[in-house]
């Protein structure tokens, strides 16, 4: 797994405190922010992520029910990739939020007697820990 993956799969399983992973995100330049974002628009799918989920995710997240990555994903639009820079931090807590809702749910449904998902295995030991940001 790349270090990003890492990074945002131990933020969504509490493994990593959120205030270091938006001190990781902010430090990216711009470009790798926007991929970031992507990757975990296809994470939070993956997952299998609901409508049903939003408005948890929108509150576990801490940003504004009118901020526009919280009105983007209230309609399912998931595509925050290229919304302004100021904007990109709020969508990758948001994301964040939605990806633990969803990858808890398919842990506790799917994974729960074990799985070979790589991402699950966090726990266990990693090379990219925390200090690898």
């Amino acid at each position: 797994m790349y270090e990003r993956e890492v990074v945002v799969n131990e933020l969504a399983q509490g493994l990593r405190p959120m205030a270091e992973g938006m001190e990781w995100f902010v430090g990216c330049p711009e470009a790798e922010q926007r991929l970031v974002v992507r990757e975990l628009e296809l994470f939070c799918m993956q997952a299998r992520a609901t409508e049903e989920d939003v408005p948890e995710a929108i509150v576990r997240s801490g940003i504004r029910p009118t901020y526009t990555p919280a009105v983007m994903l209230t309609r399912w639009r998931l595509h925050m990739s290229a919304l302004p820079p100021y904007d990109l931090p709020r969508a990758f807590r948001l994301l964040i939020a939605l990806l633990a809702i969803a990858d808890t749910r398919r842990r506790e449904r799917y994974c729960a007697g074990g799985c070979g998902h790589e991402w699950h295995q966090l726990a266990h030991g990693t090379d990219a820990g925390p200090s690898a940001i």
